[in-house]
């Protein structure tokens, strides 16, 4: 008795169609968006998209493109300022600021991607 995920009633009710690749993805793994005002007309007011579409959804990495920016920019002078000023670049700082700056972006990123869940 091989059973796919599609054949069970139960489990096709919790899966969702991503609107962006068309790929189905399950209850934990599918995240909504709000549509643009231009867009609204539309039946629903929100957009379901996948994990990798979700990742993808521009205003998503452009708000945590900013967030990354200025809280980065803020961490490096407190924490490398003093380096940075006296003009004693050390070979770690090739490694440590670009780090700095992913921090921020990875958790602003996760924030939204754990608010968006359905």
């Amino acid at each position: 008795m091989d059973q796919t995920l599609d054949s069970s009633p139960e489990q096709v009710s919790a899966q969702f169609t991503c609107e962006r690749c068309g790929r189905r993805s399950h209850q934990g793994w599918t995240f909504a968006f709000k549509r643009s005002v231009a867009v609204e007309t539309a039946a629903r007011s929100e957009i379901i998209k996948c994990i990798l579409c979700a990742l993808q959804h521009r205003p998503l990495v452009r708000r945590s493109l900013i967030v990354a920016l200025v809280v980065g920019s803020l961490l490096t002078l407190l924490n490398q300022g003093d380096t940075l000023l006296a003009g004693d670049w050390k070979n770690d700082l090739y490694w440590k600021m670009p780090l700095t700056y992913c921090v921020p972006f990875c958790v602003a990123t996760y924030g939204a991607i754990s608010n968006a869940r359905r």
